[in-house]
């Protein structure tokens, strides 16, 4: 079995009140004011306790507000060999 390599590299504008979050296994993911945290490692996934499970945006609209805010993306995938 290979090992795949994915790079994704962000930019985007964001409300001034979000904020970084840390969960307990030292990760990170955005807070929302909203009561809410967001995690873009994959795809944006929405959750209410960093701690619980995630799930897809709560309907297209949030999804779309949240990809109208990349404002550049760079994305890259390599073969790693050990």
């Amino acid at each position: 079995m290979k090992k795949l390599k994915i790079t994704i590299q962000l930019e985007m504008s964001v409300p001034d009140d979000w904020e970084l979050a840390t969960t307990s296994e030292g990760g990170h993911v955005l807070k929302l004011p909203n009561q809410q945290f967001l995690d873009l490692a994959i795809e944006p996934l929405f959750a209410t306790d960093p701690e619980e499970t995630w799930s897809s945006a709560p309907d297209e609209d949030a999804l779309n507000d949240i990809l109208d805010m990349v404002d550049s993306e760079d994305v890259t995938y390599e073969f790693v060999t050990h």
